[in-house]
């Protein structure tokens, strides 16, 4: 992936404000509505050089759809100032109301008022929040301001007071076949993939009345976690996972198996009602001069039906399902087994034999462990540095303060953490990256006397920084890494892999390392392959660059244009899928009423 300009982002430190202290007695409620009604004041004049007034020369202002249609960061008064020039009249920005507001210190030279507000523009409804920072002269000024559309007037998702009121006695059986067989029509929209990606965004767009399709390869719902190797298990916490709508039970464990979370994922299509064909397949997909779609699905029976469908959304994962598999010279002559971590079920299917494990992140580490469980011979691999963290001190570090336990609403803490803009969380984590290296010394110490190579994440972020460029590079440690240093599991990272043996694998400096089975935990290619295969690959070639951050540091292609008009990917972890779905639905309901084209994105 090739590099972006990071703009160099310095954070209002209390002693660069020239501020020796913060009162804590502050009355934040008042600042925050005094500053707001300021704001909107010059919002409802058009008066620019007023906003910016109320904002610090190097402040950032974030939108989700609200003004752009877009995600888009906005750092400095120049930048600030042309978006408004081009958005704000528009947009009609109204009803500014403040929520709440709270004096908060992330760190001892940090202070700033978070404040919740709502508002409105021409067309929908929406949510933000502002930080101010102090000022030597004892006021306050806008540091970040977010603005995220959650909703279309008249149009709101149907939950709550809009869900259905009216009784259903003996029809609802025939009434839900009937709609997942699409028997009265086709679909507006259709999914492929029925994983988290997939559920979430279907979700999303039944409940703003957008009949979809999901359309999954596998035989059940959840088969993709089901099937994965069985030592599996979510690194991220309960909190931070939710699905929307139905959050996990106050009894599910932190830390969520594989076979669990498939579990889930099924009772979820289920009871959201979520129309899912299993057990089929997107053979074809092509796009007419209206840029609607016509899709070829086949069964598992051999029948096939062909959808006519306005919008098509790719849910297969950042890596589209297509293992990437390093190739070497003299496959042909190993004698022994080769896989890759997606085919690889339990270490029970190896007992007796010795296993070379190609990678060092998080699924190499779970397969690993698994072999000592079962007393098999393992290696480990490592082709490049890996970022550590113990999940003990990790976890509540990284996680502690927005989604966890007696923390905040999972919609809520999506929120408050959007409204950082990445540059800026991304400065801060640095602190946290190194606080959690301190607090996990012994253990990165261990490492490093046994040769395991670590890193701080990318410019030191941490696992966030690496999980928004690469989706992967990390290891999240629940125990495996003490069995690195035990030696428990072998380490082999003194030299490149040259070519394949009978036997296993020769290095660059000589060295062979002998193994019956070579499992690559090598992760995932690009989805674009999966895609090409469907759409031909000349529309495939107009798909957009996906993941890795902008100049603007955010994600790339991701939950909104893509390139390929009315094609979309839903993509990410859990957390993401949640937040970043409705974004999706909200531009699919848009576009359908009329209000929002791609060409109303402001680019």
């Amino acid at each position: 992936m090739s590099a972006v300009s990071e703009p160099p982002v310095v954070l209002p430190t209390l002693d660069r404000l020239g501020v020796n202290a913060v009162p804590t007695d502050v009355d934040a409620v008042k600042v925050a509505k005094l500053w707001l009604d300021s704001f909107a004041q010059h919002v409802a004049s058009n008066n620019i050089d007023g906003i910016l007034s109320l904002i610090v020369s190097d402040g950032w202002w974030r939108d989700m759809l609200a003004l752009t249609w877009d995600f888009r960061t906005f750092h400095g008064h120049a930048k600030i100032r042309k978006l408004l020039q081009d958005r704000l009249v528009g947009a009609k920005l109204s009803a500014f109301a403040l929520v709440d507001a709270k004096l908060e210190t992330p760190y001892p030279d940090l202070a700033w008022i978070l404040a919740e507000y709502k508002f409105e523009t021409e067309i929908g409804l929406g949510s933000g929040y502002f930080r101010l920072i102090p000022t030597a002269d004892g006021q306050w000024t806008g540091f970040t301001f977010y603005t995220n559309l959650e909703d279309i007037k008249g149009h709101e998702e149907k939950v709550g007071p809009r869900r259905n009121f009216l009784p259903n006695h003996g029809k609802w059986l025939d009434q839900r076949e009937r709609e997942r067989q699409f028997v009265d029509g086709d679909p507006t929209v259709l999914v492929i993939g029925g994983g988290q990606s997939g559920l979430d965004v279907a979700a999303r767009l039944k409940l703003l009345d957008i009949p979809t399709l999901i359309i999954e390869k596998n035989k059940r719902i959840g088969d993709q976690w089901r099937y994965r190797y069985q030592a599996l298990c979510l690194h991220d916490p309960v909190w931070y996972d939710h699905l929307p709508y139905i959050p996990f039970p106050s009894s599910w464990p932190v830390y969520t198996p594989a076979h669990k979370l498939a579990g889930w994922l099924e009772y979820y299509a289920e009871a959201m009602e979520l129309n899912v064909w299993t057990s089929s397949t997107v053979t074809k997909a092509t796009q007419d001069a209206n840029n609607e779609w016509d899709v070829t699905v086949e069964k598992a029976d051999g029948s096939t039906r062909v959808f006519h469908v306005k919008h098509l959304i790719s849910a297969i994962g950042l890596g589209g399902n297509n293992p990437n598999i390093p190739q070497f010279p003299g496959r042909e002559e190993y004698g022994g087994q080769v896989l890759h971590s997606i085919y690889h079920n339990s270490a029970k299917d190896h007992l007796g034999k010795k296993v070379l494990v190609v990678g060092a992140a998080t699924s190499a580490h779970d397969i690993a462990a698994d072999y000592v469980t079962h007393n098999v011979d393992v290696t480990m691999y490592q082709r490049e540095s890996t970022y550590v963290m113990t999940t003990r001190e990790g976890g509540p570090r990284i996680f502690g303060k927005l989604w966890w336990e007696g923390a905040l609403a999972p919609d809520v803490a999506d929120r408050v953490d959007a409204s950082l803009p990445i540059w800026v969380n991304e400065q801060i984590a640095k602190r946290t990256t190194i606080a959690i290296a301190e607090a996990d010394k012994e253990l990165l110490d261990g490492l490093k006397r046994v040769g395991f190579r670590t890193n701080l994440g990318h410019d030191l972020g941490g696992f966030f920084a690496l999980t928004r460029r690469r989706g992967g590079g990390y290891y999240l440690d629940v125990g495996a890494s003490k069995l690195v240093i035990d030696g428990k599991i072998k380490l082999k990272n003194d030299s490149v892999i040259k070519r394949y043996t009978k036997t296993g694998f020769e290095f660059e400096d000589g060295s062979t390392v002998d193994a019956d089975v070579i499992l690559f935990a090598t992760g995932f290619a690009s989805p674009i392959e999966t895609l090409a295969k469907i759409f031909g690959e000349e529309t495939a070639s107009r798909v957009k660059p996906v993941w890795n951050l902008t100049e603007e540091g955010e994600l790339r292609t991701a939950w909104r244009d893509t390139g390929v008009p009315n094609f979309w990917f839903m993509m990410g972890n859990l957390a993401w899928c949640r937040f970043h779905s409705k974004h999706l639905a909200l531009q699919i309901k848009a576009q359908e009423l009329g209000l929002f084209n791609n060409e109303a994105r402001y680019v």
